[in-house]
């Protein structure tokens, strides 16, 4: 039995809106299932075999540079470092960047989400590649296909949403790569609607919804896009299964769950053929080069008007979520703990 102490923190903050959050949770949740792993919260106990700390942040101080024991780091992208010019952070921020890249360098092992961020540690953060393991995330088993009509209708009226429409779910960063989607919806306006998801578009204060909303404004599509803010995933689901087809036309991501929870509910998708989305897409899915508006709004185009289109990748799609899976990603952490503990 390996006692391990996890950092529960991304929880109790606005990251557990957030992929970090939703991948803590989740990973908890399936390792209780594993039958030789025994989980603690470190907050509150100390006596453990080893520390998972589910993130790593570049610029603010998570890890410990003393460790009294063996540590376990998920590092699930390396996109501030990608993209320095956009994510300035600034002279203590680059302090605090020497100080956990070197607190990094004697931990134990690292987790990451794809072969792709596999590379960019490395490169960014000269962590050995050796003791780098990719575990592949998956969406939650609540994500599927939905049959029920009312359920649909009673969603469909609950956030308003139009009878046909493209569907982006998710964060508003930079790398999200948001204002090129809007561009590229602009050209389909007749054809179906846009509806942004996700509790980031609530803050109006944000420069990035600011941007969103004057390139809306712009563009003359404020009757053609809606906004549903944060979503639980019971309606998340549903929602999905609604949508003609979601996009993630983003320049990094770290996986991109998104397209799993798409895919699951058999919505065809939409994604960037940069970073790990061809990891986690396979041949499911469309791939477009996300800095040619024109390849995006094809691509949209092909599903809008193709109901062969959209069946085909709606199956291909649903195969290929499912083999991926939180039994796995849990077996395959416990793995790299056992590693660890052995060595």
């Amino acid at each position: 039995m390996i006692r391990v102490g996890i950092d529960l923190s991304p929880l109790d903050d606005q990251s557990k809106y957030r992929g970090i959050g939703k991948y803590t949770e989740r990973l908890v949740g399936a390792l209780k299932k594993v039958s030789d792993i025994e989980l603690i919260d470190y907050s509150k106990e100390k006596n453990v075999d080893l520390i998972h700390y589910p993130f790593f942040d570049f610029f603010f101080l998570t890890l410990p540079l003393f460790k009294p024991k063996k540590t376990v780091v998920t590092i699930h992208d390396c996109i501030p470092l990608a993209f320095p010019d956009q994510y300035p952070p600034g002279v203590k921020g680059r302090s605090k960047f020497l100080i956990q890249r070197t607190s990094l360098t004697n931990a134990s092992a690292v987790i990451t989400d794809s072969e792709n961020s596999k590379n960019d540690i490395v490169k960014y953060l000269n962590y050995p590649t050796e003791k780098i393991h990719v575990v592949y995330l998956a969406a939650d088993s609540s994500f599927g296909v939905v049959k029920n009509v009312k359920e649909k209708n009673e969603i469909r009226k609950k956030y308003k949403l139009p009878k046909k429409f493209v569907l982006y779910v998710g964060d508003v960063n930079y790398n999200k790569n948001l204002p090129s989607l809007i561009k590229a919806f602009s050209q389909v306006r007749d054809k179906a609607d846009l509806v942004l998801v996700g509790k980031s578009f609530e803050n109006k204060n944000l420069n990035e919804v600011k941007e969103i909303l004057s390139l809306i404004k712009e563009l003359g599509l404020e009757e053609k896009v809606h906004f549903t803010g944060y979503v639980a995933d019971a309606d998340l689901k549903v929602i999905y299964n609604l949508a003609s087809v979601y996009c993630l036309v983003s320049l990094y991501e770290g996986f991109g769950l998104g397209v799993l929870e798409a895919m699951s509910c058999g919505c065809p998708v939409v994604t960037s053929n940069l970073s790990s989305l061809p990891e986690a897409v396979g041949d499911s899915a469309l791939l477009i080069d996300p800095y040619s508006i024109d390849e995006i709004s094809k691509a949209i185009k092909k599903f809008l008007d193709s109901k062969k289109e959209r069946e085909e990748y709606t199956k291909k799609g649903i195969k290929r979520a499912g083999l991926f899976s939180w039994r796995k990603v849990a077996e395959e952490t416990a793995e790299v703990y056992k590693k660890v503990t052995e060595k």
